[in-house]
């Protein structure tokens, strides 16, 4: 049995669904109006000089900071089994189905908030690593529980999660600066391969 890690945003997807789900959650008015006062950070980022840890928190702490957790989370499984089908590739899709009738294990492994999606991730019956948003006292602080699953923390949360020496070999699948550990890291790497 192999482990095969799947990057999702870029990988499986046409793109990076972070704004997407944003507007979602929040409305394309809020979310303009966030986009526009957080675009020295968003900037800084494109430009290097801000990390995407840095970002991811600033704009998980801008728009979900205060949000009762139990809608988040209604919020996120609607979203997961409304709108993630519309944005895969089908390509991708076909891959993971052939690991998985094959018998490999299949993980998603990514920076996307599990919360949006566990849903889908259950539905296909993929296993999932990624950020976790922090909640206390029933309400989403915004801040991030533990470390943004980006770069090596990927590698990280793999190695915590799974015993890489019991399966054959180690597969992986990534599109970006992110992905790098995570490529360097499996016996077998695949980078940007779905159209």
């Amino acid at each position: 049995m192999n482990l095969v890690l799947f990057d999702f945003d870029g990988t499986i997807t046409r793109d990076d669904s972070l704004l997407e789900f944003i507007a979602y959650v929040v409305g394309f008015k809020k979310f303009f109006r966030g986009i526009f006062w957080l675009s020295p950070v968003l900037i800084g980022y494109k430009l290097k000089i801000c990390s995407n840890n840095y970002a991811r928190r600033r704009l998980m702490m801008h728009f979900f900071a205060g949000m009762g957790a139990d809608k988040f989370a209604q919020i996120c499984k609607k979203y997961s089994n409304t709108h993630i089908e519309d944005i895969v590739k089908f390509s991708a899709m076909a891959k993971i189905a052939e690991y998985k009738a094959n018998g490999d294990k299949v993980v998603i492994v990514t920076a996307s908030l599990e919360d949006w999606l566990a849903p889908w991730c259950q539905a296909q019956g993929l296993e999932l690593l990624g950020t976790r948003i922090k909640k206390k006292g029933g309400v989403i602080t915004g801040e991030i529980d533990g470390a943004n699953c980006y770069g090596a923390e990927k590698v990280r949360r793999v190695r915590e999660a799974y015993d890489t020496d019991a399966f054959d070999r180690v597969i992986a699948y990534g599109d970006s600066r992110g992905d790098k550990e995570m490529l360097e890291f499996a016996d077998e790497a695949h980078y940007r391969v779905f159209e």
